[in-house]
């Protein structure tokens, strides 16, 4: 008997990698997130992108918005929204601290990573984060080219 692959995967990490090349990160946090029912089944699928998902304050609460959750495929008429809002959960303390810095010139906050924990809840690692020029842009991708080029030489 051939074995049947998982559906559900035991170590979910999806990573937004446009981001580190978008963006100068300042401060991380790890944030919890408020979700229905059957978003935990998609992201635990795998079925999330990040690429255009950002976070915004609403009445001193953290929300990030266009993060794109798959319907479940064996949800009911009670399946999620695909682009809804969802609530970041994070102490009163880092909400204030991210608050006032966000409301600098120039400074956004990102989500870079979604991930499950050791507990089973999905976690979001978000970024304070200020946008590249396109000569800093330039100069990563530099950086990137010599570390490939010492990686080749050195195999």
């Amino acid at each position: 008997m051939a074995k049947q692959k998982e559906r559900f995967s035991k170590n979910i990490s999806i990573k937004n990698r446009k981001a580190s090349y978008e963006f100068e990160f300042i401060d991380d946090y790890v944030a919890g997130m408020q979700l229905m029912g059957t978003e935990i089944k998609s992201i635990r699928e795998g079925k999330v992108n990040l690429q255009d998902a950002y976070c915004y304050f609403k009445n001193g609460e953290l929300f990030v918005k266009q993060m794109h959750i798959s319907p479940y495929v064996q949800g009911t008429h009670y399946n999620h929204e695909i682009d809804r809002e969802r609530k970041l959960l994070l102490n009163k303390r880092e909400l204030s601290r991210l608050e006032d810095k966000s409301k600098e010139k120039g400074l956004s906050i990102i989500p870079t990573k979604l991930f499950i924990n050791d507990r089973g809840f999905a976690k979001l690692a978000i970024v304070l984060a200020r946008g590249k020029k396109l000569h800093d842009k330039r100069d990563s991708i530099k950086e990137k080219d010599v570390k490939r080029d010492l990686e080749r030489i050195r195999f």
